[in-house]
């Protein structure tokens, strides 16, 4: 069994130091209260006074752990998440700070956590979730015992998008990928790549990183190419209004000139000059089914669902008339 001990002795500190850490207390420096902390989180280690706590009782309380409250995509999720919390016991914490989020997610404060923040390693959900702790994730696929995925329905919203544009007559498409290491951002790419050999397609890559300035500047060095697609396919709305923004700054006009298509029908989408086509999901009903079904397990032990947020094709003026081709 690991010990304050056996942490204090892998931090190189001693062991008043080591309590002090864990516990918020004490005049010691923030540098020697983090090698603590990671120490104790590498081995797993969480103070006994807490796990008796957990012992006795349950805290009745869920964590969500999320990259920011900011934008209506947040925002959506955790109105889903809260709204289902209302109707129940439970009560809500909802981290976006990175050091009471490690405090709250490692020495588990919560009964449950919802993760949907990729600068929380892997490893750390696959070492904390058990069966007393359980962790939905909303941002990755994780195959292990205790670790709920619930994630959007990707392939799906690609394929009509795909088969959208090639029914107005694009053939020559490319792809604006989001950040390498989402989830999301791989699936999407996949599918669009897929759909595009399936019709003897070859559609080129190119990389952005989901912000708007990105999408921008991959606009600009395919304008500055002057090698113009028929249509752009971006991994997010963000990226797509900045390849609009370029469009528009250089006379080009969506969808005559290049029809463009993003993903997760934020609330400007529909207000960009041309309106943004997009694929969109029901983020409340997201954030609303990750609560009701970790708090039916946290209760009643109720295996999660094999199951993908549905997605739709909102189509708009920057792809919705036929694409010219010469």
């Amino acid at each position: 069994m690991i010990t304050i001990k056996d942490v204090a002795k892998r931090a190189n500190v001693s062991i008043t130091s080591a309590s002090y850490a864990l516990n918020g207390t004490g005049t010691i420096s923030e540098a020697t209260r983090q090698r603590v902390l990671q120490a104790a989180e590498d081995l797993n280690y969480h103070p006994n006074a807490f796990a008796r706590h957990l012992k006795k009782q349950k805290t009745r309380t869920l964590g969500v752990f999320i990259t920011r409250f900011g934008g209506s995509f947040y925002e959506e999720i955790l109105e889903g998440i809260h709204d289902a919390v209302l109707q129940t016991e439970y009560e809500l914490i909802v981290c976006p700070e990175s050091r009471t989020k490690r405090k709250i997610l490692t020495q588990r404060q919560v009964d449950g956590a919802i993760v949907f923040d990729s600068k929380i390693q892997s490893e750390v959900i696959i070492k904390l979730a058990s069966k007393g702790y359980p962790i939905v994730v909303l941002d990755r696929q994780l195959d292990v015992e205790y670790v709920f995925p619930l994630l959007l329905d990707n392939q799906q919203g690609v394929k009509e998008a795909f088969q959208h544009l090639y029914a107005g007559g694009a053939r020559k498409m490319f792809f604006i990928s989001g950040a390498l290491d989402s989830l999301d951002n791989t699936e999407r790419m996949r599918a669009f790549l897929e759909e595009g050999e399936h019709h003897h397609i070859q559609i080129p890559v190119f990389n952005g990183n989901f912000t708007e300035e990105s999408g921008y500047a991959v606009a600009k060095l395919i304008i500055q190419a002057n090698d113009l697609p028929d249509a752009v396919f971006c991994a997010n709305d963000q990226m797509a209004i900045g390849f609009l923004r370029a469009m528009n700054e250089h006379h080009l006009r969506a969808p005559n000139d290049i029809a463009v298509i993003g993903f997760d029908d934020i609330q400007i989408a529909r207000y960009t000059q041309p309106s943004l086509t997009t694929i969109g999901a029901s983020r409340f009903l997201w954030g609303s089914l990750a609560a009701n079904w970790l708090i039916d397990f946290l209760e009643n032990g109720t295996p999660f669902p094999a199951y993908r947020i549905p997605v739709e094709l909102i189509i708009r003026e920057s792809s919705a008339k036929t694409i010219q081709r010469t």
